[in-house]
């Protein structure tokens, strides 16, 4: 039988091995919540647990996943079926590539629309029963690329305004179950996503963040964690997130 340290339901985080799902875990560690962390990488996922277990009184749970297996979901749900989940931070995601539209490599928008689309809605929609029996709480990561049009950011944007058009109706199709929904929606956050998009090219993903003061993962997290811990008659819809320097998806201050 499973002994756990506490008897607290869990929060189940998506993209946890870095960036924002990483600085959200460890916040949330901090306010004592049981966690299980999902990301693809297992050794960092394992090396995040023994940190939380060994700094705060919490149960973690980590579990290799890449939400674009849709039958990797469906058996990772299966395997925690007996826990409770009364929060999911739905953050995997990201971007390949910055070409117009006629230059992108199709590849790089197959991959997109299966993370960003097909597992982002995967993982909401079998986590609803937890959370229906936990009247929990989902918070969905967008951008504010889904908010307007820039150069290069075609199908990215396309996915992340998806994912805002997803919350809004989310929050109706759920309304009288006491389910939770919020959408936050970055702007320029300077985490491994960058590096990723550029395909590994840490020299031009650094050159995005240069001239200004950018935000990092531990701002968006402390913004998961107000939404999250508002009272149950309190649901913020969305959130805009931009450092002060930057105005819109194309508009910035640069020293």
């Amino acid at each position: 039988m499973k002994i756990h340290i506490n008897k607290e339901p869990f929060a189940l985080i998506t993209g946890a091995s870095s960036g924002i799902g990483k600085a959200t875990a460890i916040s949330l560690a901090a306010l004592g919540k049981n966690l299980i962390i999902v990301a693809r990488r297992q050794e960092r996922l394992d090396k995040l647990k023994q940190e939380l277990e060994n700094s705060y009184a919490i149960e973690v749970i980590t579990y290799a996943l890449d939400v674009s297996d849709l039958k990797a979901v469906e058996t990772f749900y299966q395997t925690i079926a007996e826990e409770k989940i009364d929060i999911l931070i739905n953050n995997a995601g990201l971007s390949r590539g910055k070409e117009s539209f006629e230059k992108y490599d199709f590849s790089d928008w197959e991959e997109m629309i299966d993370i960003n689309i097909k597992g982002f809605l995967k993982v909401a929609q079998l986590c609803i029963p937890f959370l229906k029996d936990t009247k929990g709480h989902i918070v969905n990561l967008s951008s504010t690329a889904g908010l307007e049009a820039y150069e290069g950011g075609n199908v990215y944007g396309g996915t992340k305004s998806f994912v805002q058009m997803i919350s809004k109706s989310l929050r109706i199709d759920l309304l009288g179950t006491s389910i939770r929904v919020t959408d936050i929606a970055p702007g320029a956050v300077n985490t491994e996503f960058s590096t990723v998009r550029f395909h590994g090219d840490k020299t031009k993903a650094d050159t995005v963040y240069q001239g200004f003061t950018e935000l990092t993962a531990e701002d968006i997290a402390d913004n998961i964690v107000y939404c999250v811990t508002r009272p149950p008659h309190v649901n913020i819809e969305s959130l805009v997130v931009y450092p002060t320097a930057q105005a819109s998806p194309r508009i910035f201050h640069k020293k």
